[in-house]
């Protein structure tokens, strides 16, 4: 977040440009943090960012790129929330069956 900001400021980007962006990288700090505090809300939360944001990206990729490429970004968007989302989840359950 601290380079994103820097950066908007060194390159003179307008705050309008800035802000939904600044929002987006806020969201993903607090996605960071819920799980450690509950694990099964915050697992489904990552899954669900994770499915959303590759769906969306799908979506709204532009046209002009090859597939390959829509592809590989897209799963470089949801694979990691995805992924981070599942290993909590199966943590919650290693945890609970151990009880």
């Amino acid at each position: 977040m601290v380079f994103f900001i820097a950066e908007s400021v060194a390159w003179h980007t307008p705050v309008s440009m800035a802000l939904p962006w600044i929002g987006a990288g806020l969201l993903f700090v607090f996605m960071a943090v819920v799980p450690w505090r509950w694990q099964m809300t915050g697992g489904l939360l990552l899954m669900i960012i994770g499915s959303s944001g590759g769906v969306a990206y799908s979506i709204w990729s532009p046209p002009q790129l090859p597939l390959v490429s829509r592809v590989l970004t897209t799963v470089v968007f949801s694979a990691p929330p995805l992924a981070a989302g599942i290993l909590f989840l199966m943590h919650r359950r290693a945890l609970t069956a151990k009880v």
